[in-house]
């Protein structure tokens, strides 16, 4: 038997003074308000009171420090998973609004539905749903946990959900360490596929200064 339920944790709040889209570059990890959300993320799940068999996480620092009370509570430990990582983005390193208002930008914004300034929404999907798969496969029971970050996690909502990946990026529902949880069920023509059952925020956000799209 593989596991019984998947839940895709977004990372806490970063420390971010610069207000940067920090993307894949190291350095930025969570800050005492992010710490705090992690440890409510890893409280609510203990609270569904369902065994946790595994856990997966993407390898950049935010997502590993926002794995840490998971590992306290259900003492496993983490398996890093490239394929769960935030996606590239050649804004990286930049403050949007300035990168934005420079005209030479603007050429990477020109197919929005890609989209053209970073990797593919396909893209994503397919290496979150493989990573989603194997997770899945890898236990007997129990659920596995598996920390990524706001745009993995919401593209791969939209997509299972049959619904176009492009979107605003400002109306993402994916909060700081958020809970959005799926279980393998049975279609209508007898093959497996996965379906949303659950979306939780249990971590208080208020005076977050870093809560939007990154």
């Amino acid at each position: 038997m593989p596991a019984d339920r998947l839940h895709l944790v977004r990372h806490g709040e970063v420390h971010n003074p610069r207000r940067v889209l920090y993307g894949r570059l190291p350095g930025f990890g969570l800050s005492v308000d992010g710490r705090r959300m992690a440890r409510q993320a890893a409280e609510h799940v203990q609270s569904l009171e369902r065994p946790v068999s595994a856990l997966v996480v993407s390898p950049l620092q935010r997502t590993r420090e926002s794995a840490e009370p998971f590992v306290e509570l259900f003492g496993i430990e983490p398996f890093i998973d490239d394929r769960v990582i935030e996606p590239s983005n050649v804004f990286e390193g930049r403050r949007m609004k300035q990168a934005l208002a420079n005209p030479l930008n603007w050429r990477h914004l020109v197919q929005p539905d890609v989209p053209s300034w970073g990797e593919p929404y396909a893209h994503i999907v397919a290496r979150m749903t493989a990573a989603m798969q194997d997770a899945w496969d890898r236990v007997p029971a129990g659920d596995v946990v598996v920390v990524s970050h706001q745009l993995p996690i919401w593209v791969t909502h939209l997509a299972l959900s049959h619904q176009p990946t492009r979107h605003d990026p400002r109306k993402r529902r994916c909060a700081l360490s958020s809970v959005t949880s799926f279980e393998r069920r049975d279609g209508a023509d007898g093959s497996a596929r996965w379906v949303e059952v659950a979306y939780a925020e249990p971590a208080s956000t208020a005076g977050a200064v870093d809560v939007g799209a990154v």
